[in-house]
This record gives C-alpha cells, structure tokens and sequence, in this order.
C-alpha cells in the first residue's frame, strides 16, 4: 500500500446511527494512520445495485487503497465476505453483486480471497454487523501492508456473484434502456453508454416503451441546454445517458425508479 494508507466506505447505513462511527473506530484503533473517504453512507437500505453503481463510478477516482463497500441484506447468512485484488486497489464487502463492477473499473480482479480466517476478524463477530466485525476490521489490516492470501482461502474470480445485466436494446430509432440509478438532484441515469446518443439529432423523444405521446426532450451537453423545466437527454460525468429536467428533477416528470425502462428515439 502506499506510505498514507487510504480507506474508502461506502454503506447504506444511514446518518442517524452509530454504525459509521464504529467502523471509523474499529479502523482507528487497528490503523490509525490510515486516512477515510466516506463516499456515502446514504445507499437506500439494502439497494445492492445502486450501491454497486456509485462504487463503481467512484472508485477510479479515489486514491490507491482499501475500497470497503457494506450493502448487505444477506448478512449472517451463507453468503460470503470476500476481499479482492485489481491493479487500482483493494476490494472489501459482501460477495452480492456489490464489488465485481468495481473491480472492473479499476482493471479487473486478479486475486480473490474469502473472509474466513479468525484472526483478521473480531474476537466476537455479530451476525448482523459484519461491516464492523468483518470488513472493517479486515480493511484496517489490509490498509497496514498485511498478505491478501492471509485474510482466507483463495476464490475462483469466475465465481463471485454477479448483478443481471441491465437492459439495453438498441433499435432503429433509439434504444430502450434500464434506468440505472437517479442521483440527488433527481437526474435519471440510465445504463444505455454514451456511445448510443451519438448519432441521435437535437430534439428527442423520451418514454416508457410504447408510451404515446412520449416527452419532447432537447439533446444537450449540460442541464442549461433545455430551457427552464424542459428535459435535456446528456451523457453525465459517468459516461452513461442520463436525463434531466433544468431547473427540476426529471424523476418525477417521468415517473420512473431504477429498473424501469426507458426509449429514448429520434
């Protein structure tokens, strides 16, 4: 690891809780010169695929470290804990579905292990907080310079779980697309890459498959592109369609929540 240790956490654990503070502490007491990125810790509740989008849309620029990640409906059951290894970093969190696209991000997993070896786990691990007792803790040591190979036995890469993919289907005029994530501001993500707007003119229609009429929406670079309370379709900071209302939250001029989809046509 580099000479300042880096942690980054990223948990649906909310704000109004001591669960944060204790994951800050059990890190402090075993690396307390590692440095702590809260990337959030506003996840919603159990939401493993908008957990997996922001780590995976974050991650590549975040300092070389330990990337902890706890959205974990399936805590204290068969599913693992795993730690994995890419060339930007570390990987620490519950084997759902929440790392692999991390992983990707920062050039793939190269190593893989699962959080099984008593001593790199607190002396009494609770069966429903093991972003304390396990990934934590494990972080802290991994954060220090400790062997991955120590924290468990080695794991098949090709087996950790995976997230569906999401739906997009390219068609003659557009592309219909699964709604990824919507952010704060209520701009809507969607999985389509930035690629498929290329070849699309200035005004757009956007709406639920088969929706009639559909919205009016301009194609733009930034939120300012549309007048006051239109929509705008851009490619965001993430390299995804996204769609926006300026001045508004586009979530609640289409309806929609992730998972649902999207057509987006010419």
């Amino acid at each position: 690891m580099a000479a300042t240790p880096w942690i980054s956490l990223t948990t649906d654990y909310g704000l109004t809780d001591g669960f944060v503070a204790a994951c800050h502490g059990v890190i402090a007491r075993i690396a307390p010169a590692a440095r702590i990125i809260d990337v959030t810790h506003l996840v919603p509740p159990a939401d493993v695929r908008r957990g997996a989008a922001v780590l995976a849309q974050t991650v590549p620029y975040l300092p070389v470290g330990v990337h902890v990640a706890v959205v974990d409906p399936g805590v204290g059951t068969t599913r693992r804990g795993v730690a994995l290894a890419t060339p930007g970093g570390l990987l620490v969190g519950p084997d759902n579905g929440l790392l692999p696209d991390a992983a990707a991000a920062l050039g793939g997993v190269t190593a893989a292990v699962e959080l099984s070896e008593p001593r790199w786990l607190a002396a009494r691990v609770s069966g429903t907080f093991h972003g304390r007792d396990v990934f934590a803790t494990v972080a802290a040591r991994l954060a220090l310079g400790a062997p991955l190979a120590e924290a468990g036995p080695a794991v098949d890469p090709a087996g950790l779980v995976r997230l569906p993919s999401p739906v997009v289907t390219p068609e003659p005029e557009g592309f219909t697309a699964e709604v990824l994530t919507v952010d704060h501001f209520g701009n809507v993500q969607l999985a389509a890459p930035a690629e498929l707007l290329g070849p699309f003119p200035a005004t757009l229609r956007v709406g639920p498959p088969g929706a009639t009429p559909a919205r009016t929406a301009v194609r733009g670079r930034t939120f300012g592109d549309a007048p006051d309370g239109g929509l705008v379709v851009y490619v965001d900071s993430a390299d995804r369609v996204a769609i926006a209302v300026n001045g508004g939250r586009a979530v609640d001029l289409l309806g929609v929540v992730p998972g649902d989809l999207l057509r987006v046509a010419g």
